[in-house]
């Protein structure tokens, strides 16, 4: 029979870097005796992998490859060997690489005919068995095709353009449970801990409860990352934070009262200070400046605290001037995002409410005037965008609206938030694809894991600001319980998501947290003279960190106007010069998509 060998592939160790077949670690067993016989002789066992390591890589990468479609056509396409028919759906030999159609059953007629066994539809990376006559699970070679999919996402995703590689996950090394169990102490099963209202504070039970079940906060107290015992700051907001937790995890937690944290939310924000009722949002805020300010910073440009890993994110806001079209677009720092909602009594959703954040928004002729054509346009226009996505997403909506000098309204609209929400839609690439024709690298955004986000803590509140009650649910593990200050009782999703009293606060984790190389700080732009005073001060918390708004207010553009090697995406730089121009973006975006479609050509 003549020989169809497959065309010329992409190397694993290109798609992966420097890797083994002994990384693809076997899970459930395979459904099919005679691939198990294959894999005893280690040798074939190598073999039969590195050919659907070229199949499944090559066809994916093909698929994937949708952004020069003139330079496709030039690459060669596999063909029956058989009815040198063109293959839409490549059925692969994996024992001889043998290329044949599967509508005439030529693979089968192959296999039949050289007495080998197996084939791989490079579509769907599915493994046929001529012996069983039907298709078959083998982990090893699902995980192969899994680790294909997402090292050819991340080949073309934009995050990659400097070339830089991700680090590989390590697993961990197995572990002997029997010498695990021993060293281990019992305790009996454990619920969930309440905090004790001190008079009107549940504004800050429920933003320690949000805390307390987030899992990036949790793990980095629970792993003595700060140990009150050995700190010898006298008034750490960190201290009281891992004291909470040794009392929350504890074999029988009882009730706690956050003493020390009140004081030391009373310490950070002298506007939520007395027995008075308060707002969570506020509170929020204050704590999570004092706890930046009781952590060493990093450096006075970049900051790797705590907060920041968690909650740190970058909006971008661009306006662009009606008469010239210049772009300004201007970065600003973020631990939460705040919403707006329409005053209805229908119900709204945080779909919507993040439609309407992103959307254009026409400026007024006062409110902006161009510093290119030095003019003020009535048709300027606005829009934010999220240029840095944070692992923890904490939502405030609006519900509180000044109404007069001592008057203050709330807005009861019912707001519907997902279990689950996908933030691609939302961020700065998404709206720069719209600028470039269909089939640019900008339409890939990467791995869906990037964007997916799932939700772990829900705020509530009812009456008005001055009278009201927040209470609110936190997952733990795969349980949900609703926490109403020191009462405690196990809830569902369900219940959460449909509770009537209105929703103040969600907060949701990233479903796939990246690798990266450790400690990395996050970088950030220089601020020329304001450095002195939003980073020298790390100590002291009475001085708002970075993030705090009245900080904030005194960042406007001045500061911005050049920030030269500030990019988008920390460890990506596009070589210095104002990148928010929108020509340097533009041309620096052409010659990576050309640098791509070379080095894909040279495979070839």
């Amino acid at each position: 029979m003549a020989a169809a060998m497959f065309p010329a592939t992409i190397s694993p160790s290109e798609l992966f870097g420097p890797t083994s077949n002994s990384d693809l670690l076997d899970g459930d067993s395979s459904s099919c005796s005679h691939i198990q016989d294959a894999f005893a002789d280690e040798e074939l066992k190598q073999r039969i992998i590195h050919a659907y390591n070229n199949a499944v890589g090559w066809r994916v990468q093909r698929l994937h490859d949708n952004a020069h479609a003139k330079k496709r056509q030039k690459l060669s396409a596999p063909e029956c060997g058989t009815c040198r028919r063109t293959l839409a759906r490549p059925f692969v030999c994996l024992q001889c690489s043998f290329a044949a159609c599967w509508q005439d059953e030529h693979i089968s007629e192959h296999l039949a005919d050289e007495i080998h066994y197996f084939g791989v539809d490079t579509n769907t990376g599915a493994v046929f068995c001529s012996e069983c006559d039907d298709f078959i699970y083998e982990p090893t070679l699902d995980t192969a095709y899994k680790r294909t999919l997402l090292a050819v996402d991340e080949k073309n995703a934009h995050f990659l353009l400097d070339r830089l590689p991700r680090e590989l996950y390590q697993p961990q090394p197995p572990i002997d449970d029997a010498v695990l169990e021993a060293s281990m102490t019992r305790i009996s099963c454990q619920s969930r801990c309440g905090l004790l209202n001190l008079g009107q504070t549940c504004f800050l039970n429920v933003v320690l409860q949000a805390l307390i079940h987030n899992p990036l906060i949790r793990n980095y107290f629970l792993a003595d990352k700060h140990n009150y015992v050995l700190c010898e700051n006298m008034e750490c907001t960190s201290c009281e934070m891992d004291k909470l937790f040794t009392s929350v995890f504890s074999p029988n937690p009882a009730p706690i009262g956050p003493t020390g944290l009140l004081a030391a939310t009373w310490r950070s924000s002298s506007g939520i200070n007395g027995y008075s009722q308060h707002d969570a949002h506020e509170c929020l805020i204050a704590l999570l400046n004092s706890i930046h300010a009781s952590t060493p910073a990093s450096s006075e440009t970049a900051c790797s605290c705590i907060v920041h890993a968690t909650f740190g994110g970058v909006l971008q806001s661009e306006v662009r001037c009606g008469r010239c079209a210049n772009p300004s677009r201007t970065p600003e720092e973020c631990l939460d995002i705040s919403l707006s909602l329409h005053s209805s009594s229908t119900a709204d959703t945080l779909a919507n409410c993040l439609k309407r954040f992103t959307s254009p928004e026409t400026l007024g002729a006062k409110e902006y005037s161009c510093p290119k054509c030095g003019k003020a346009p009535g048709e300027t226009v606005k829009r934010m965008s999220i240029t840095k996505l944070p692992p923890v997403l904490s939502f405030q909506f609006k519900r509180f609206e000044q109404t007069g000098p001592a008057s203050v309204r709330k807005i009861g609209t019912p707001v519907r938030i997902p279990s689950r929400i996908n933030m691609a839609p939302y961020t700065h690439l998404a709206q720069a694809a719209q600028d470039y024709e269909p089939g640019s690298f900008l339409n890939h955004p990467g791995p869906e894991g990037m964007y997916e986000y799932d939700l772990f803590a829900i705020v509530n509140h009812e009456g008005d600001l001055n009278t009201g009650h927040y209470t609110n649910f936190a997952r733990f593990e795969d349980e949900w319980y609703k926490f109403d200050d020191d009462k405690v009782t196990p809830s569902t999703l369900s219940s959460a998501l449909t509770n009537p009293i209105p929703i103040y606060m969600a907060f949701y984790v990233k479903r796939e947290l990246d690798y990266g190389p450790g400690s990395a700080p996050v970088p950030l732009p220089e601020l020329g003279g304001v450095v002195d005073e939003l980073f020298d001060a790390a100590f002291d918390p009475d001085v708002p960190m970075s993030l705090d708004t009245t900080a904030m207010d005194t960042m406007d553009t001045n500061f911005w106007g050049d920030p030269a090697g500030f990019t988008t995406n920390p460890g990506t730089n596009l070589g210095g010069g104002n990148l928010w121009d929108g020509n340097v973006w533009e041309n620096e975006a052409q010659r990576r998509a050309q640098e791509v479609e070379d080095e894909l050509m040279e495979l070839v």
